[in-house]
């Protein structure tokens, strides 16, 4: 029953430093401190994040269960980081004050973005089909 015990940690252990990598890129790609507004308690920081980090950890995922190995594993986790960061760069395109408008609270702008990070993860998430 553990026999696969060793493969689950490798596979976990670089899922959780790749999470936390998508979280230091991501943050440093936009133009606001989600951190810093989430300790001000700022939910629309969160919420945006938030769904962000879901919207990555979908595609995350779907590699792991389909990844030959961990170089696959990577390679695949790092695309699904890039498409977040186009997202958020995309949405910015069609609100310019995106992140001022997060900044300062307003939950539209944040859940928009959510859900166009959240629908951008399960589009890649689904395209990450391996023969």
């Amino acid at each position: 029953m553990l026999a696969g015990l060793f493969d689950f940690l490798v596979y976990f252990v670089i899922a959780v430093v790749l999470v936390a990598v998508y979280l230091g890129l991501y943050t440093l790609a936009t133009m606001h401190n989600e951190f810093a507004l989430i300790r001000q308690n700022v939910i629309s920081a969160s919420t945006a994040l938030g769904f962000s980090l879901v919207g990555f950890a979908l595609p995350l995922g779907s590699a792991i269960v389909h990844a030959q190995g961990i170089v696959d594993l990577i390679v695949w986790g790092l695309v699904a980081l890039s498409v977040q960061i186009v997202i958020y760069w995309l949405v910015r395109l069609v609100m310019p004050n995106l992140s001022q408008r997060i900044a300062s609270g307003q939950m539209a702008a944040a859940l928009f973005l959510g859900a166009a990070s959240l629908s951008g993860g399960i589009i890649n998430a689904a395209s990450m089909t391996f023969p």
